[in-house]
Formats: structure tokens, C-alpha cells, sequence
């Protein structure tokens, strides 16, 4: 039986869609990027409930317009089976300043033309992004895309993104809680179970994701059985 592995393709630390449809983003600079991207970029839709954040724009790449963006995981696969990305600004600093900035720095939908592996990162050139000054404004934003935009999970591989959430258990039907986040620990991934103390704090099992303690995932199901115990 071959190690189950879940696959990073969404990030190390994969996460949900922000909650609103107009999400509290930008940074101090927001205000003057929006002026230096073309208003046909602005998303006009409210963001698709699915979005995963993958990776950030670090740079613009070449003097054309393609955007240079580092991937949050090893494996870039989703980010470049994606043909829609959706460029955000980070959450902002709490100040009155960032705020401001947020409000006028909204979403960007591009749609990718071509993308490619670039030494570590992922260049891409985006429909409507024609010179580097378009792409230089985009530095800093964080890109999401689509979780049904990810190619399919090969055989014993699971999208972390997947896993969060999962109702843990084991075979006596005990109920050991939920999973909250993965580790990788560069040996295997490792399951971060989140459950509540007696005393009503909060606890954590770890419990590594390798075939000699999980019997069943069920991503559809949102529930994970392992051989694992309560006072374990």
C-alpha cells in the first residue's frame, strides 16, 4: 500500500475565500496602484465562492506585461491549470490609512493567455495587461484561483484544501475532532486535529497522514478514520 500523500498544490497553509464578495484587502499604496490598472481588469462579478489562494505577484517579468508570481507551494500545477486568476491585496494593517486604500484597491480578474515555470515561480501573461507599468502595479497582490480549476488529485493524493474541515475519528467510533491545518514536516504531512478539552480550552492531535494510521478518507464526506487513540 503506497504512502497517501495530500498534495500542496493550494499552499502550505491553504485557505478559504475571504468572507465578503468585495473583500477587505489593499495596502498604504492601494489608492495609486487602482489608478494604474485599466478599469477593464476590475472584477465585475461577485468573487466564486471557491476561491484558494496559491501564490503573490512578486514581480513584473520582462517589458510586455507578463507578471512574475511566486507559488505558496512546491507543486504549481493548480496555478498553472488555471485560466482565471484573481488578484487581491493583502488584508490591511487596521490603520484609517489601509482602509481607504482597501476600499479603493478592489479585485482583479485576469484571464491567462499562456503561463509557464520560471525558476521557481510561474510567469504568466494576462489578457489586458499590456506593458510593465500594468504589471508593476500588480506586485504584492495575492492570487487566488478556483478550487474546481485544480487538475485532478492523482490516485492516494489529496488537495489540503480538502482536508480542512474533515471530521477526524477511529475505528472504535470515537470522535478525536477536526483537522485545522496540515504540517509538513519534509519527511510526511502530519494531520493538526483540532478538539476541545474537558475543562472546554482548546487542544490539538497531531496525527501524521502515512498509511500505518489512516483507514479511510472520504473527501466528499468530509470525514478522515485513523488508527489512533484518545489518550494518545
Amino acid at each position: 500500500m503506497t504512502e497517501r500523500k495530500p498534495t500542496a498544490g493550494a499552499g502550505p497553509a491553504p485557505r478559504s475565500r475571504p468572507a465578503l464578495n468585495v473583500p477587505r484587502t489593499g495596502t498604504s499604496a492601494g489608492a495609486r496602484e487602482g489608478s494604474r490598472i485599466p478599469s477593464a481588469l476590475a472584477a465585475s462579478q461577485p468573487l466564486p465562492d471557491d476561491l484558494i489562494e496559491v501564490g503573490y505577484v512578486s514581480a513584473a517579468y520582462g517589458i510586455r506585461g507578463w507578471i512574475k508570481v511566486q507559488p505558496h507551494a512546491d507543486d504549481a500545477a493548480a496555478l498553472l491549470h488555471a485560466r482565471r486568476w484573481w488578484l487581491l491585496t493583502p488584508e490591511p494593517a487596521g490603520t484609517a490609512v489601509a482602509a481607504q486604500a482597501a476600499a479603493a484597491a478592489g479585485p482583479v480578474s485576469l484571464k491567462i493567455a499562456q503561463s509557464r515555470e520560471h525558476s521557481g515561480t510561474v510567469v504568466a501573461q494576462a489578457a489586458g495587461v499590456a506593458d510593465r507599468n500594468v504589471a508593476e502595479a500588480l506586485k504584492g497582490r495575492r492570487v487566488w484561483i478556483r478550487r474546481e480549476d485544480f487538475p485532478p488529485a492523482e490516485d492516494n493524493e489529496f488537495y489540503w484544501v480538502d482536508l480542512i474541515g474533515c471530521a477526524v475519528s477511529n475505528e472504535q467510533g470515537e470522535a478525536l475532532g477536526t483537522v485545522s491545518g496540515l504540517i509538513d514536516n519534509g519527511a510526511h504531512q502530519i494531520l493538526q486535529v483540532a478538539f476541545a478539552l474537558p475543562d472546554g480550552k482548546a487542544g490539538e492531535r497531531l496525527i501524521p497522514f502515512v498509511d500505518a494510521y489512516l483507514r479511510d478518507v472520504d473527501v466528499a464526506g468530509k470525514r478522515i478514520v485513523v488508527d489512533w487513540g484518545l489518550d494518545y
